[in-house]
């Protein structure tokens, strides 16, 4: 999907949409970077809804048992997508499983960055130095829809949404955190605000300003070599185009 980045100079591997399907390869990876001998680990990202799944559990097995260098961090922010925490397992949330396994675990407010960071950098050397797996359950919430076509509102009512918003922003706790230390103030926070706004509506002015890909191209972003079905439904909707294109008068032609 366009949201599944992967960038191999930084590191980043790919994922898919499935729940649960990045823990056991996260596992996996790490056992690759321990035979190479490499100084490194690797660290998978994942809601509680995700921890369900049952590849959320080999990979604790499989980590725990070949002493893998993986950081399994769990963001639970106690809906998955619409399920409440407590429709979703009765145990006391996801730390208690890493126990179960054998795995370093700890549980964290996922709402306090300098908390995160720190637990992050623990489970890292952990993880680095001992050849261990790590397990991180980090306690926030969702004060967003889970995605576009989510509607918070039909499980949770809205003013418990604000008032998270309010009292256990993770942002303005930071912020205050700062300005406490005088490394932040009022004035600075709305220049930046100012800064931030024109360089977005820059980039909105440029990203409007580009031309649509050619049509063609949603048949193209997949595979090295179109295979042949690929082609033939490809070559179809061209030729569709050309006969209507009244049906498609903003289409590109090009192939």
């Amino acid at each position: 999907m366009p949201i599944h980045y992967g960038s191999k100079q930084l590191n980043f591997q790919t994922i898919s949409s499935p729940l649960g399907t990045q823990l056991p390869q996260a596992a996996g990876a790490a056992y690759a970077l321990k035979a190479s001998g490499l100084k490194a680990c690797t660290i998978a990202y994942f809601g509680e809804g995700a921890a369900s799944e049952g590849d959320f559990h080999a990979a604790l097995n499989m980590s725990a048992t070949l002493s893998c260098p993986v950081i399994f961090f769990c963001r639970n922010n106690g809906f998955a997508i619409s399920t409440p925490s407590h429709e979703q397992y009765r145990g006391d949330g996801i730390a208690s499983r890493g126990i179960g396994y054998g795995v370093d675990t700890i549980r964290i407010d996922g709402n306090d960055i300098l908390a995160v960071y720190n637990a992050t950098k623990a489970a890292r050397a952990i993880a680095v130095d001992l050849g261990k797996p790590v397990l991180i359950e980090a306690m926030t919430y969702r004060v967003g829809h889970h995605s576009t076509s989510d509607d918070s509102s039909a499980y949770r009512s809205k003013q418990d949404v604000e008032d998270w918003k309010r009292l256990d922003n993770p942002i303005t706790r930071f912020r205050k955190r700062l300005e406490k230390q005088g490394l932040w103030n009022q004035e600075q926070e709305d220049a930046f605000k100012a800064e931030i706004r024109k360089e977005i509506l820059v980039a909105f002015k440029q990203a409007e300003e580009k031309k649509k890909p050619s049509i063609a191209n949603i048949f193209t972003d997949v595979f090295d070599t179109i295979p042949t079905h690929l082609q033939e439904q490809r070559d179809e909707l061209l030729e569709h185009i050309k006969k209507h294109p009244d049906f498609y008068p903003t289409a590109d032609h090009a192939q």
